[in-house]
């Protein structure tokens, strides 16, 4: 297994998981043996059988035309049943999809899913079949959704891994064999959270996404979900582990949706230097690291403060690269301390301050970034007065006005707002004139792109439903302007009294359905 000797990290410990899945670790012959033994063959071995292929329809939001989709695109992944008529593949796989169907493995028909929920800073959906046809056997009539998969534990260096989905280049399952190379925290590419990952040296090709990762027992130790690509690299393909997997499922069945990993709230500097170590009143030999930063809405808010060293998470050293133990002679991130907390659970922590040592207990909260990296709702949330059009900032936005290479093309506030910005409070967003459509109103201004909105009617912006407000009032009240501060304090003034007939000529002239984007729609519009 992955527990630890004393201080250090046991990663495998989530109590009730596999009962609470329906995931048990079985005794006696493995899924592996019965595959390979004699009275059997290669049709006995469930593991196989549990694969599926995912095929979807995306149609992703045109995030610089929010009130329309993009040309319809297609795409096929893989994915795996587990029990309870459920099945586990990438959200990357099924994102922004308006049809996912799949396809188990011998069948001649694809069969309707529903996408139950989505974590994307995990990489994970869980998929649903209403079809009673997709759980039963044709033949027998049996049941097919009650296959002995066993989720098994976090695999060690130098493991035997198999990689099983359905990749580009053929239409029939494929199985690759690898080693693991490396256990540790990485960033997931989908939404840049740092999460424990495994990495590979089996090939992970385009259509593995979603796919099963087994070990030579054939127990689950991961899901494909990405690899790297460049010439510097070559068969680095990394899974999602299982302890990621449980905290997910888990999640799921308590709150009947995927609400995220939890954090304190904390940005850390290591203390590897010795001159700092003794400002800071550390004694010598003593190890911990150093808080820079803490989030306005972490639970850690108020309890720690810059300049305090932080020393252990429930009773695990940290070093001071960063580190603590884990398993014989490996160290890992400490923030993988809080990968098996949820919402609200506390961590025990030990820290100093000018020297003294202190220990508290600190609830944890999923918090979200000022710049998240994906919208929370179906379309991008937009409004539009006088042909200012108004959006929300997030990493998808930037990535879809500047390419790839956002962090190196777009602004550099919008950049470093994206990087280091924290919430002063939960609803606080970052709020974009993207653009300015050309009328006789906004002359003047069509120079503005993608602008941060500091200020609407003298009070500062909270977020882009404050700006709606705002504006909605002064409308109202019959103020005699509508003004606007951007960063770089550029200011943007109309005429009240034409803001709502410029409004309706702009949105035909430019065929936009309606001033504002769905989630505004019941309160009021400038057109009506």
């Amino acid at each position: 297994g992955a527990s630890g000797g004393p201080g250090e990290l046991a990663v495998d410990e989530a109590p009730g998981a596999e009962e609470l899945l329906g995931w048990q670790y079985e005794t006696g012959e493995s899924p592996r043996e019965r595959m390979h033994s004699e009275e059997g063959g290669e049709a006995e071995a469930p593991w196989l059988d549990a694969v599926v292929k995912v095929m979807a329809t995306h149609a992703e939001p045109d995030f610089s035309l929010p009130w329309q989709r993009k040309r319809q695109t297609t795409s096929t992944s893989s994915g795996f049943v587990i029990p309870g008529r459920l099945l586990l593949t990438n959200a990357h796989s099924v994102e922004h999809s308006t049809q996912v169907r799949v396809k188990r493995r011998g069948d001649d028909r694809s069969y309707l899913a529903r996408v139950l929920t989505e974590g994307k800073e995990c990489d994970m959906a869980l998929l649903t079949v209403d079809d009673d046809g997709f759980w039963l056997d044709g033949e027998a009539g049996a049941t097919r959704d009650k296959e002995p998969l066993i989720l098994g534990r976090l695999p060690f260096l130098e493991d035997t891994v198999l990689v099983v989905g359905y990749p580009v280049g053929g239409d029939t399952l494929s199985v690759t064999r690898g080693v693991v190379s490396r256990v540790e925290i990485t960033p997931y590419s989908l939404a840049g959270h740092e999460l424990l990952s495994v990495q590979i040296d089996a090939a992970i090709n385009p259509g593995n996404s979603g796919g099963p990762v087994f070990n030579e027992g054939g127990e689950v130790v991961g899901i494909a979900f990405e690899s790297l690509a460049g010439d510097d690299a070559e068969n680095v393909g990394y899974i999602i582990p299982t302890p990621i997997i449980r905290h997910f499922l888990t999640d799921y069945h308590r709150h009947g949706k995927y609400t995220g990993f939890p954090r304190l709230g904390l940005q850390l500097q290591n203390m590897e230097n010795a001159a700092l170590r003794r400002r800071q009143k550390l004694p010598e030999g003593g190890k911990g690291v150093l808080v820079q930063r803490v989030e306005p809405t972490g639970g850690a808010a108020g309890v720690l403060q810059p300049g305090d060293v932080l020393h252990a998470y429930d009773g695990v050293e940290i070093a001071s690269d960063g580190t603590i133990p884990f398993r014989s002679g490996q160290r890992i991130g400490c923030t993988v301390c809080l990968m098996n907390k949820f919402a609200g659970e506390t961590v025990e922590v030990s820290f100093s301050r000018d020297g003294v040592m202190r220990q508290t207990e600190i609830a944890t909260r999923v918090i979200d970034r000022v710049v998240p990296a994906h919208i929370d709702t179906p379309m991008p949330p937009y409004f539009v007065c006088a042909g200012l059009v108004f959006t929300k900032c997030t990493e998808a936005y930037l990535r879809a006005e500047y390419g790839d290479d956002f962090t190196f093309e777009a602004p550099v506030n919008l950049v470093e707002r994206m990087i280091h910005g924290m919430r002063s409070t939960e609803d606080e967003e970052l709020v974009l004139l993207s653009k300015v459509l050309a009328h006789e109103i906004s002359l003047g201004y069509e120079h503005v792109t993608n602008a941060a909105v500091e200020m609407c009617q003298g009070q500062r912006v909270r977020n882009l439903r404050h700006i709606v407000e705002l504006v909605d009032a002064a409308l109202a009240n019959g103020d005699e302007y509508i003004e606007m501060v951007l960063d770089q304090n550029e200011i943007i003034v109309l005429e009240a009294k034409d803001v709502q007939a410029s409004t309706k000529e702009i949105l035909e002239q430019n065929s936009i359905p309606s001033d504002r984007s769905e989630g505004f729609a019941l309160e009021r519009s400038l057109v009506n």
